[in-house]
């Protein structure tokens, strides 16, 4: 089941999967993510890009082994916050597989995306990412991934922002679900607040 196939299709599941997201600095508002699945092994990652993101324009997303599947890109000028998607590491000319901007859609993290290579194929992300709470749907208003707090199994406790779930339904590219999570984290990045330290080792439950 490929129909959600959009960056990598090794990270195209058939069940539905739970990652754990973790920022990997707490003293900026966009530093970095590490991220892990339910068994503790790490899935992507997203080195730090230094003090003011506001500066840098990109943002990588890398394999756990250091590969890189995907380029994030603000368009500049850019009046609604668009920002693009390469495949690995962008190159000059090259094009974008995806774009992402704010939808006319009431609420602050109201975004539409739009896929280049499969016409037609867009998706909705509603919710506030500040808040850690946004559905992504597909054009039958489907969901297919959800950004959501994470709770403590132990403890029942609900972690900081700084942790949190990123779910998702068979046959959606979690690649592209995570580009669209480092989307979410430039626009927002005014939004996060620093919270209560928690702990942050992944766990094994979801």
């Amino acid at each position: 089941m490929k129909t959600g196939l959009v960056v990598d299709g090794d990270y195209v599941y058939e069940e539905e999967k739970h990652l754990t997201v973790l920022k990997t600095s707490l003293f900026f508002a966009n530093d970095g993510f590490t991220v892990y699945d339910c068994k503790g092994q790490l899935v992507f990652r997203v080195d730090s890009y230094g003090p003011d993101p506001r500066d840098k324009a990109e943002v990588v997303l890398m394999d756990a082994h250091g590969r890189c599947l995907l380029t994030v890109r603000k368009k500049r000028p850019s009046l609604h916050h668009r920002w693009e998607g390469f495949l690995g590491e962008r190159t000059e000319g090259q094009k974008p597989i995806f774009s992402v901007k704010r939808s006319s859609i009431i609420g602050r993290c109201g975004m539409t995306v739009e896929v280049f290579n499969n016409p037609g194929l867009e998706y909705q992300i509603e919710g506030n990412f500040g808040q850690r709470s946004c559905t992504i749907f597909n054009a039958a208003k489907e969901s297919v991934a959800e950004i959501k707090r994470k709770v403590d199994a132990s403890t029942n406790v609900v972690l900081g922002k700084d942790v949190f779930l990123l779910s998702l339904k068979p046959g959606f590219d979690g690649a592209f679900a995570m580009g669209l999570v480092l989307v979410l984290d430039q626009v927002n990045g005014g939004d996060y607040v620093e919270n209560d330290e928690a702990e942050m080792i992944p766990t094994t439950e979801d």
